[in-house]
């Protein structure tokens, strides 16, 4: 890396906090999808002043996308003074929700100890600041550079990416022959390259039963109990099974190198009413119970053996359980994706951890999926890695924060690997 353009980085550092403190402060909630349009706007007065053309597109009649919460991405896009390759920085705009728990406001951008505290500061708005200090800098140091440089805000990564990333695949902004190198900077701690990641299968499961008086529930028939049955099968049978497969992937952290599953929700009998309601729940026995669950799965088992095996349990509850009746749902479905160490968007950002921070880069895959997946299956391409800022582990947690010294580190890792993929003398 030159030492030009690392002096101008840490030049910038002021400008990245404040950048960083301006994005949190835009609460990008998910679901439902609040202030998309907001955020775009706010990114593109940013970078259209400095010289990038600009592009906002909304998903339209993807999930969630209404008039009320639509699905507004932006792309910008930088061309140098001669042909050669895209980069593209792509970061997600959204965040999940704030939890309890918090001593900082989730929304205030605070700043104590060198971190920025905030719903989405190391998730990712951290990484996204860090990309876009690095190309201004990379432009101002650079201005004869080749090829060209994107930045994207993307929606819905934390439901999945389809009102963002997925529709801009579909539409040809990633095909290969427009891009040809993409950082996603999710925090995957600044000496690390994430390759890919695990795969990914959702579904409903509901147990149905026969609504009674609930002083008589023989004249009934419970779903909630039937559901019991369902969790003692997972419990029994499902998750000591998982606990013994282990996979050759790099995945971290080292609980996530075996299959794992979470249920992320249960619900049974009457609906929960609103918190200023001050009655009694009537009598009645259930007769419906549902519950999500979140399988992750490893690049070593097949998705229909996935499928298969949550099946293969409850058909076994009709059988041997008596009035056992179920529906199983299918919600969504994301296969494992992995980058060759080869590649060449990994030995550049591998080389650059090295001249940055002088030490070789640990290879990682990520636990959970992200946008490479659409980037990777839709777009064709393959020459793809996550690399950002921030502590994996702090991603949905409260007191969320990024390290202020950790997004300079990865825009200047960002920077060299620019210098390295976008001026000729350095390839």
């Amino acid at each position: 890396m030159t030492t030009t353009l690392m002096a101008r980085i840490d030049g910038k550092r002021d400008d990245l906090i404040q950048l960083t403190q301006d994005l949190i402060r835009i609460p990008t909630l998910n679901p439902p999808g609040e202030n998309y349009q907001a955020i775009c706007d706010f990114l593109d007065k940013r970078l259209s002043a400095h010289g990038f053309e600009t592009q906002l597109i909304r998903a339209f009649g993807t999930p969630g996308d209404c008039e009320k919460y639509p699905r507004w991405n932006i792309i910008a896009r930088r061309d140098g003074k001669h042909a050669g390759d895209c980069v593209h920085f792509n970061s997600h705009t959204d965040v999940v929700e704030v939890g309890a728990g918090w001593t900082f406001d989730p929304f205030g951008g605070d700043i104590a100890d060198g971190k920025i505290y905030g719903r989405g500061a190391c998730d990712m708005k951290g990484g996204l600041a860090a990309s876009i200090i690095a190309a201004e800098a990379f432009i101002e140091e650079h201005q004869e550079f080749h090829g060209a440089i994107e930045i994207s805000g993307t929606a819905d990564e934390e439901s999945g990416g389809y009102g963002g990333v997925a529709y801009l695949a579909e539409h040809g902004f990633f095909s290969p022959e427009k891009v040809q190198h993409v950082i996603i900077p999710e925090p995957l701690n600044k000496d690390r390259i994430c390759l890919g990641h695990r795969g990914g299968w959702w579904a409903e499961i509901e147990t149905k039963g026969e609504i009674a008086h609930g002083s008589m529930p023989f004249l009934g028939d419970c779903a909630v109990r039937h559901m019991g049955a369902v969790i003692h099968e997972f419990e029994d049978k499902l998750f000591p099974a998982m606990a013994l497969r282990r996979t050759d992937m790099p995945v971290v952290p080292e609980g996530a190198k075996q299959s794992t599953m979470n249920i992320n929700s249960i619900h049974g009998g009457q609906k929960e009413q609103d918190d200023d309601f001050t009655g009694l729940p009537a009598h009645c026995v259930p007769d419906s119970c549902r519950i999500v669950i979140d399988r992750r799965f490893l690049v070593e088992e097949p998705l229909e053996q996935v499928r298969g095996e949550v099946k293969g349990l409850l058909e076994g509850l009709r059988e041997s359980r008596p009035d056992f009746e179920y529906e199983l749902t299918e919600l969504n479905a994301v296969l494992p994706s992995m980058t060759d160490k080869t590649a060449p968007v990994v030995e550049t950002v591998a080389q650059a951890i090295q001249d940055v921070m002088g030490k070789a880069p640990e290879y990682v895959a990520s636990p959970g999926t992200y946008d490479q997946k659409h980037i990777d299956r839709i777009g064709k391409l393959k020459n793809c890695i996550a690399y950002g800022p921030g502590i994996l582990e702090l991603a949905h947690k409260p007191d969320e924060y990024i390290g202020i010294n950790d997004m300079i580190d990865s825009a200047k890792v960002m920077g060299a690997s620019l210098e390295t993929l976008l001026l000729p003398n350095k390839n």
